[in-house]
């Protein structure tokens, strides 16, 4: 089945300080990473920005989608990724988890059945930035973003979701890292000292 990867960068870092899809990790950018690792999973890769966003140097096989209004969170992200997309499975991850393994991203396409969400939960949480959405679900993301709706877990619990204890994921992420996200250069710097743990 043909695949789209989605990456979400229309964040506004307020956290980070720092627009974070343009941050370096290791020798590329947030975004470039996040594109290529959700690449090798995905036919295609589409990018959500924010209307004031632009990027130089994206691969020939990514294209920016532009959130129609700003600052409604990853949900209009979410939602804007999915109307984009021409393909019926998806997999989306925000451009600030740097640490996502492939191998994990396979496994959720392989475990969503038919499930329009298919997401781990990590702690007790549900991680829906690291996931495999149906593309329908773009209506219902939208219709809950017109009502003035803008949590990503009240769509989790709208649409039909399958929930997967992380545990499943140990033998390929035995930390779990690829849910991890950076919202502070403290988070950010972590995550580099973890993929690079000799500080070389």
């Amino acid at each position: 089945m043909n695949t789209t990867g989605i990456v979400l960068a229309g964040g506004r870092s307020t956290r980070m300080g720092h627009d974070k899809a343009s941050l370096p990790f290791s020798d590329e950018t947030l975004l470039s990473r996040s594109i290529r690792l959700i690449g090798s999973v995905a036919d295609t890769v589409i990018v959500v920005a924010r209307p004031d966003q632009s990027f130089a140097k994206l691969p020939p096989s990514a294209r920016i989608v532009h959130d129609p209004i700003e600052n409604l969170g990853p949900l209009a992200g979410i939602a804007a990724g999915l109307g984009a997309s021409t393909t019926e499975l998806n997999v989306i991850v925000a451009c600030d988890m740097p640490l996502v393994n492939p191998a994990v991203l396979r496994r959720l396409i392989e475990l969503r059945e038919e499930a329009d969400i298919c997401v781990a939960v990590v702690d007790g949480h549900a991680s829906p930035l690291c996931a495999v959405y149906r593309r329908g679900v773009a209506i219902r993301a939208q219709a809950m973003l017109a009502s003035g709706e803008r949590r990503v877990m009240t769509l989790l619990d709208r649409v039909h979701t399958k929930q997967v204890d992380a545990a499943v994921f140990r033998n390929i992420d035995p930390d779990l890292d690829s849910f991890v996200s950076c919202n502070t250069p403290a988070e950010l710097r972590w995550a580099e000292l973890k993929f690079r743990p000799s500080g070389d």
